[in-house]
């Protein structure tokens, strides 16, 4: 254990440190210091408990942050280094003692009028520095048009879980436009560049320009005001804002209204044409560099951290050395933020040799993104040079709805990785490409900076539906139990990360294994082994259902074991058709339907999982019929063909957002497999070969012209899960 870990642990556990803060005498009533951020948090969260709650900063000993949670029953005092942490110590104390807790995904929060007391202090330290989370297609696959309401929540969350270091990239987008309105560029010219909030992010990785624009003047102004409120909150909490920084990226034809400027074309990234990249060794990238840093700090004031990476999936260097780009890069940091630390997605090649070789790596901070994907991913002090890096997992590819996690691989790697030999790990890193999905996954992820030792799961899942649904029920402990060793039991022993997608969101085929291009080619557990937990969840005790966490978990369940029926079912649709058996195959392709229609009444129950809900975010940011209209089609087009053709066929981009949703399955799921079937009825029944079907004609048009879908749940899932659970 590091001393200072060790010296402030020792510290919050000595009750002379915590004479210097105050510790009300039993039974007295806590008084909160002025102004507290985390009470301000806790008032939101707990509105009839947060006056039971004083919270307290100790000074923090190097870079550690520490919590120390005491009192007696309805009075609870928390000490921590930030408001954040003291957030942390809370959720520690709520998860541990009161057996309740917040999530991405539904909360337990039925508790008694007086919160109980702590026997025996709760005193932990984070055994690491950077605790880093979202990922750079977070803002597009997770919500890109939600607003502060969702935020200011999600923050609350993420600081409850122990997170200080937030990504965040609202408001990039009127920094870009006001940069380059500078050098040159119309305001209609930079909102024709930038793209739709959906596609933003793949705008900022340098992979793609102006699709979903032109992007209306109102929506880049109430973009900047967001991300202003973000980081402004993330700051009163003592997190970080993570931002982007510059590295390049510029608007079409940049040399010809520059002269002497030096730019290398960049390719094409899935179908899309990428941005010019701007020489970094050139004077004209100084002059950028310093006007976008300018600009930012005016919209979002200095932070510590800001995240970029170079020649991201395929970028050109052309004829400019990587070294000597990133050198210059570095530098044009160093003039605007003297002390800050450079993030970079530990990616495929990401990053290259060259720039981990010519920067200070003291100063760089490696986002490991396959910590859980690689078997041979082993040695990252001799991957990058002893690079400082935070232990990453990406368990979820596009906002898939599937459900699991390769949580063996966290248990074994990461105390491991920690605490070798010269290990260069100093953090983690959460970030699957969308948030607000397995819940045991954000819970158990966070949970290891604040854990001495590796995480002993089976005990860790015993204890999850405890605070889950708020009292020990041996059905939900067995429920968790088959959980721990099918969805959430895997290994990247197989080479994946994520669990496998569901074939009805996959285009038709009857050999079809997989509905995103790079997604797994086969269930990852045995799927009749996963169904025994279904059945234990709807055993539980009447009193502990009607919890949201608890109604989300059976949701979550029922929909994962009907999307399994894809795969179990596909197969001997096939062999009827491969038979010529018309009368099988029409039987069988009922059961499909019959598994699709319970798998939308099942998802149509949570409010979360409807694609009206996520075109009605959208169209409420524009100002015009035209610019809703637009805006629904960014939004809709990213979670089916992604772009254009080209990006949906060749690119192989269509579907990778795929996700069980009420309104996809029973709208565009549903109509591509019906047309399919009918096909193959027709071409079975005249004795001929299926005819081909134009299936980004389909899938385009649908996304255009789909009617509108409802934006509230409909149905009882405990009704639902029943059903289903009667049919497996």
């Amino acid at each position: 254990m590091p001393i200072a870990r060790r010296t402030l642990l020792g510290a919050l556990a000595g009750s002379a440190a915590l004479g210097a803060v105050g510790v009300p005498s039993a039974g007295a009533t806590p008084h909160p210091e002025p102004a507290s951020a985390a009470a301000a948090a806790l008032a939101r969260l707990l509105p009839r408990h947060h006056r039971q709650v004083a919270f307290r900063t100790v000074p923090r000993r190097g870079d550690t942050d520490a919590f120390r949670v005491t009192g007696q029953p309805g009075a609870i005092v928390v000490e921590g280094t930030t408001p954040a942490t003291q957030l942390t110590g809370f959720h520690w104390y709520l998860r541990h003692t009161a057996h309740a807790h917040f999530s991405w995904n539904g909360a337990q929060t039925a508790l008694p009028d007086r919160l109980p007391g702590v026997r025996t202090p709760l005193v932990k330290a984070a055994n690491v520095h950077h605790r880093f989370v979202l990922n750079d297609t977070n803002d597009g696959y997770t919500g890109p048009y939600r607003g502060w309401d969702y935020w200011e929540h999600e923050i609350d969350v993420l600081a409850l879980h122990g997170f200080n270091e937030v990504l965040v990239y609202a408001g990039a987008d009127a920094v870009y436009a006001r940069t380059f309105a500078e050098y040159g560029y119309s305001d209609t010219e930079l909102r024709r560049w930038v793209p739709g909030p959906a596609h933003q992010p793949w705008w900022l990785l340098q992979n793609m320009e102006s699709f979903g624009g032109p992007v209306p003047a109102a929506l880049l102004d109430r973009r900047a005001a967001l991300g202003q409120r973000i980081v402004r909150r993330l700051r009163e909490l003592g997190m970080t804002p993570v931002l982007p920084g510059y590295f390049g990226t510029v608007p079409p034809g940049f040399a010809h209204r520059n002269p002497g400027a030096r730019t290398v074309p960049q390719g094409d990234w899935g179908g899309f044409r990428r941005p010019d990249w701007l020489d970094p060794r050139t004077a004209h990238f100084g002059r950028v560099a310093r006007t976008f840093y300018r600009v930012q700090k005016g919209l979002f004031g200095a932070t510590s951290m800001y995240k970029m990476d170079l020649l991201h999936e395929g970028g050109k260097p052309g004829d400019v050395p990587v070294g000597d780009a990133a050198r210059a890069v570095e530098k044009a940091l160093r003039a605007a933020h003297p002390g800050a630390v450079w993030a970079i997605l530990g990616w495929q090649k990401n990053p290259r040799r060259e720039i981990v070789d010519a920067v200070d790596r003291s100063r760089m901070l490696i986002l490991d993104g396959i910590s859980d994907h690689y078997p041979q991913v082993t040695d990252r002090e001799a991957d990058w040079r002893g690079t400082p890096y935070a232990f990453g997992s990406i368990w979820n590819f596009g906002g898939h709805t599937a459900m699991g996690a390769n949580t063996p691989d966290w248990a074994a790697l990461y105390h491991a990785w920690r605490t070798k030999s010269r290990s260069a790990l100093c953090g983690i890193a959460l970030m699957p490409e969308a948030a607000d999905n397995n819940p045991a996954a954000l819970a158990l992820f966070s949970d290891l900076p604040w854990t001495d030792g590796p995480v002993e799961l089976k005990a860790w899942f015993e204890q999850w539906p405890l605070y889950r649904y708020g009292a020990a029920d041996a059905h939900a402990v067995h429920a968790w139990d088959v959980l721990r060793r099918t969805a959430y039991g895997t290994s990247r022993s197989d080479g994946w990360s994520e669990p496998a997608d569901g074939l009805f969101g996959a285009r038709p085929d009857l050999a079809v294994s997989h509905a995103a291009s790079w997604s797994p080619r086969h269930l990852r557990y045995d799927a009749k082994e996963f169904d025994r937990a279904l059945t234990e969840l709807l055993a539980v005790a009447p009193g502990l259902r009607r919890g949201p966490a608890y109604r989300y978990d059976l949701l979550d369940v029922t929909r994962q074991a009907v999307s399994n029926r894809s795969r179990l079912l596909l197969p001997r649709v096939k062999a009827a058709y491969d038979a010529g058996d018309r009368d099988r195959f029409t039987t069988l392709t009922r059961q499909w339907f019959d598994w699709m229609t319970l798998l939308e009444q099942a998802v149509a129950t949570d409010e979360h999982h409807l694609l009206g809900r996520w075109i009605a975010d959208a169209r409420a940011w524009g100002t015009t019929p035209a610019e809703r209209d637009r805006l629904a089609h960014d939004a809709v087009s990213l979670l089916t063909t992604w772009g254009p053709r080209a990006s949906a066929d060749t690119g192989k981009l269509r579907d990778y957002a795929n996700r069980e949703w009420s309104g996809l399955i029973g709208g565009l799921y549903r109509l591509r497999w019906k047309t399919y079937f009918t096909e193959l009825t027709t071409a079975l029944t005249t004795h001929r070969k299926p005819k081909p079907i134009d299936w980004y004609a389909l899938e385009d048009h649908w996304t255009r012209t789909h009617p509108a879908y409802a934006t509230r749940p409909t149905g009882d899932i405990v009704a639902i899960a029943r059903r289903v659970a009667s049919r497996l």
